[in-house]
């Protein structure tokens, strides 16, 4: 059985091990990792018989505009429905907002375009990076 819930009871090193697993570099800053994690406006797990197998989080500013930065599904598990349960939990919270956004990465776009995102007219994604895990 697996729990799709709003929660912050995280734990460090659950997380990092969900963040390694999917080769994302945050899981090398496991405290600013897990403080950015419990401070999002949202956060989204999954978890099958207690362990942690993915999340997503949110932020936001409460009204208009929400940006998803991270939705991980650990990669035992992936392909199984559980980011899109993990979705559309988020969208129960946000899905009237003039504006929901992310970045997705090419392997990634598929996925958010089955559950309802579209490319963002003629903008371009930016930012000052310091991973390089993509």
């Amino acid at each position: 059985m697996i729990n799709i819930s709003f929660e912050d009871t995280i734990e460090i090193p659950e997380v990092v091990e969900l963040y390694a697993a999917n080769n994302w570099s945050s899981a090398d800053k496991p405290s600013a990792l897990i403080k950015a994690l419990r401070n999002s406006h949202s956060l989204v797990t999954a978890r099958k018989n207690g362990k942690l197998i993915g999340l997503a989080n949110a932020i936001s500013d409460g009204y208009l505009v929400v940006y998803y930065p991270h939705l991980l599904i650990h990669p035992d598990n992936q392909g199984h429905g559980i980011g899109r349960r993990i979705m559309k939990a988020m969208f129960e919270r946000y899905g009237s907002f003039h504006q929901q956004m992310l970045t997705a990465d090419v392997g990634s776009v598929s996925f958010y375009e089955r559950v309802g995102f579209e490319r963002a007219g003629h903008t371009v994604p930016m930012w000052i990076y310091e991973g390089n895990d993509h």
